[in-house]
Order: C-alpha cells, then sequence, then structure tokens
C-alpha cells in the first residue's frame, strides 16, 4: 500500500508508477463538499476529488483495477447536514435532490455522483463510508476491503 499524496503538483510524479495495480484505495472527505482547496482559494474540495477519481478510475494505468473509494469524515459530514448548518443545495449543488437534513440522502447523493464518473461499466466499484477515529467502523472497513483484495487475487491464479 502506497500514499501517493493528493496535491496537484505530485500527481504526475506517481501515476506511471503503477502499471498492473490490482485495487485503487481512494481516499475522500465526504465533509469537503462546502471547502475550498488549500492550492486554490477558488476551487472546491469534493469537486477536485470527483476530477482526480475520474481521472484514475478512468486511467490506462488503472483498466483492470477494482477502485475502493473511503468517503472520510463521514461524523463532520453528519454534523454539518443534521444542524442545517451547510446545506448541500446552498454549498455544493443547487439542483441537490434530497432533502437538506436528510444524512442518508446526501451519503447516497455523493456515492453515486462518484460511481457515475466511472466510464467502463463492469469496473469494480465499492464505496465506504468511514470515520478515522471510530477504530471500530475502520477495522470493519478494512477487513472487508482486505477480504475483497484477497477474493480478488485468488480469482486471478485461478484464471
Amino acid at each position: 500500500m502506497f500514499d501517493v499524496g493528493g496535491q496537484r503538483s505530485e500527481r504526475k510524479k506517481w501515476i506511471h508508477v503503477f502499471d498492473n495495480v490490482q485495487v485503487v484505495l481512494f481516499l475522500a472527505a465526504i465533509s469537503g463538499y462546502d471547502q475550498v482547496l488549500v492550492e486554490d482559494r477558488n476551487g472546491n474540495q469534493m469537486r477536485e476529488a470527483f476530477g482526480l477519481f475520474e481521472a484514475i478510475a478512468n486511467s490506462r494505468w488503472f483498466e483492470r483495477s477494482a477502485m475502493i473509494l473511503f468517503l472520510n469524515k463521514i461524523d463532520l459530514f453528519r454534523e454539518k447536514i443534521e444542524s442545517g448548518a451547510s446545506p448541500i443545495r446552498q454549498t455544493f449543488d443547487e439542483n441537490y435532490p434530497g432533502d437538506d437534513r436528510d444524512v442518508n440522502a446526501g451519503m447516497e447523493y455523493f456515492a453515486q455522483h462518484f460511481r457515475s464518473l466511472v466510464k467502463q461499466p463492469n469496473k469494480e466499484t465499492y464505496v465506504h463510508f468511514t470515520n478515522a477515529t471510530d477504530t471500530d467502523l475502520l477495522k470493519k472497513t478494512m477487513q472487508s476491503v482486505q477480504d475483497m483484495i484477497i477474493q480478488r487475487n485468488l480469482n486471478n491464479l485461478i484464471l
């Protein structure tokens, strides 16, 4: 497992190194839908994550790689949505179809948007909602991911 860095200036340094990768783990802060980028105050964190995810998921370097998306900081997202402090409709997408205080609708909205960015119809794409400070949730999520990776590798050996 490698952390390759997410800042724009770092991306071109690593993308070509990962030929023949089985699984790509992609981490995005779901709570960043109303946040700006550090390097570009006009850019939105979630829109930047969409663009990077789309580029990686559809890259020739990752044609045969499954995508596992971790939408992290679900606790902060839940707090923003439930409190009404930062409605998705007002801060991110005026056409957001869900209720302003419906956390599950917001979670599904972002998960579905990420899934829609994958151009290959049969590409395995999994979404997990995480909170890095909730060790039980993180442990269960990582066990699930590990099981999926092992199963995928066993299937590749059989073929």
